[in-house]
């Protein structure tokens, strides 16, 4: 698989591997092994939201790791990996002791321990009877210590011939232990379980003898308690999502799985912080400057209720600044700077009352800046206009013309709106009203036609009668008045 992170399911159980350094993560194989479901129970009644980190785990008396076979390890668990340890610290004066005896109460619910730990152990000497043991721990953590004996010493065979008290880091956690005593018989198991809060750096065992020889110990365990890691929000992991879709992310991003969880690799770019009122983990900070991002930013960027800080500046997000931005009210840094965001500035931006720093410099906004921002920062925070060839309205920008209000903006759309549909009702009338009269002019014409052609016929024909009349009048006066010539 390739990627920054590595995922796997089991049942119902998912595995994530993430990249800590450079290159993508890899794995050759996984192995997963089932225990008893009260396995490494620390504490009546059983504690719920928390996390065993094995820290150490010894098997005393013996120089060389046992694991699985070794230890004749059975599927409950038997995989468990002991360190072998012949002495307690490079100091102490103890000695080594084995058995090959079968070692009874082991492989039992829920830890189901194998026998093989209990067959070694370490004992004091006469010169220093009591057993200290110490190793370096995480400051300000609570530990689950497992102390486990068996009475293998050839030496003791009765109770009261070895007591002894436990003190973990100075506190008596165990008082007058008598192995045989307690467990009824030599060559018997026995788990004694404490959980401590360490506030330095180190964890110390001491096993003090009270009566009889010398202190013994066959096996150490040390688990370190964590919380289970929470998970975040899931609307603002959503909002996230939407956010890496809306910016385009580059891939190198990951932003896959939780924003927050592990903590130790929280995706990039987000800051976070758990919220112990909800028990979940929230966002508080969005650190995307420089990445080359040339998306918009979309309008869900308001789910993130708990962003302290903003900054979003240095790449080329276009279109314009969401008025939902102006919901987030606990916001102190805003900085918008050098993109290619256009449009007006929201008025809602006035409503961030813990706004201390707004930098919308180097944009291409337009308009002018709000009175509730104008006037800020002459008393409180500190924000940045320029390079923005379009905004006006507060020193240093240019002046804007007469200030309309809301409601005058909106009346005035309405007249234009209004104008607009006077004119094209006007329009209409006027148009029908012409087609009508062409209308009946032509009806009108259809109708005169017959009547005009024999009109017309008629005076033609009177013209003509006319005409031919005085022709022949004139023709008759010729012929009277002429002299006659005689043949």
């Amino acid at each position: 698989m390739s990627g920054r992170s590595l995922r796997t399911h089991c049942g119902t159980e998912t595995l994530v591997i993430l990249e800590a350094g450079h290159g993508d993560p890899s794995i050759l194989s996984i192995e997963v092994l089932q225990i008893d479901d009260d396995a490494y129970n620390f504490g009546p009644p059983r504690e719920k939201g928390t996390v065993l980190r094995a820290v150490k785990r010894l098997k005393c008396g013996s120089g060389k790791p046992a694991f699985d076979e070794d230890l004749n390890g059975i599927h409950w668990g038997g995989d468990r990996f002991w360190l072998g340890l012949q002495t307690l610290s490079s100091s102490s004066d103890d000695q080594s002791i084995s058995s090959e005896n079968v070692i009874a109460e082991t492989l039992l619910a829920p830890n189901f321990y194998p026998q093989g730990i209990y067959q070694s152990a370490i004992v004091g000497t006469d010169r220093q009877p009591s057993l200290s043991f110490e190793m370096d721990v995480t400051p300000n953590k609570n530990y689950s210590v497992w102390l486990h004996f068996a009475e293998i010493d050839n030496g003791v065979t009765a109770e009261e011939q070895r007591v002894f008290d436990v003190l973990i880091n100075g506190d008596t956690a165990f008082k007058d232990i008598d192995i045989i005593r307690m467990t009824g018989e030599r060559f018997t198991a026995l788990v004694l379980n404490k959980t401590v809060a360490v506030s330095g750096i180190t964890l110390k065992i001491i096993l003090q003898p009270v009566k009889g020889t010398r202190a013994i110990i066959n096996a150490i365990e040390v688990f370190e308690i964590i919380p289970a890691e929470k998970k975040t929000l899931p609307q603002e992991v959503s909002a996230l999502r939407t956010l890496k879709g809306s910016l385009g992310l580059p891939l190198r991003f990951g932003w896959n799985g939780d924003p927050c969880v592990p903590q130790q690799h929280p995706w990039s770019g987000v800051d976070c912080q758990f919220d112990s009122t909800k028990g979940n983990w929230i966002i508080d900070g969005l650190g995307l400057d420089n990445q080359g991002l040339k998306g918009v930013i979309p309008s869900d960027i308001s789910k993130l209720q708990h962003l302290q800080n903003i900054n979003l500046s240095g790449n080329s997000i276009k279109g314009n600044i969401p008025i939902s931005l102006g919901t987030i009210s606990v916001v102190q840094v805003l900085d918008l700077s050098y993109n290619e965001l256009n449009g007006s500035i929201p008025e809602s931006l006035g409503e961030l009352t813990s706004l201390q720093i707004l930098n919308l410099n180097g944009n291409r906004l337009s308009g002018r800046v709000p009175a509730s921002l104008g006037g800020r920062p002459l008393h409180r925070a500190r924000f940045n206009f320029t390079d923005n060839a379009g905004l006006c309205g507060i020193p240093g920008l240019r002046e804007c013309g007469p200030h309309l209000s809301v409601a005058a903006k909106i009346g005035m759309a309405f007249g234009v709106l209004l104008a607009i549909l006077f004119l094209v009702v006007f329009a209409a009338c006027w148009w029908k009203r012409r087609q009508n009269i062409l209308r009946a002019k032509r009806l009108a014409a259809a109708r005169e036609a017959p009547y005009a052609k024999s009109r017309t016929q008629f005076t033609r024909d009177v013209q003509m009668a006319k005409h031919q009349r005085t022709h022949e009048n004139a023709r008759s006066s010729n012929s009277e008045g002429s002299p006659h010539l005689l043949s």
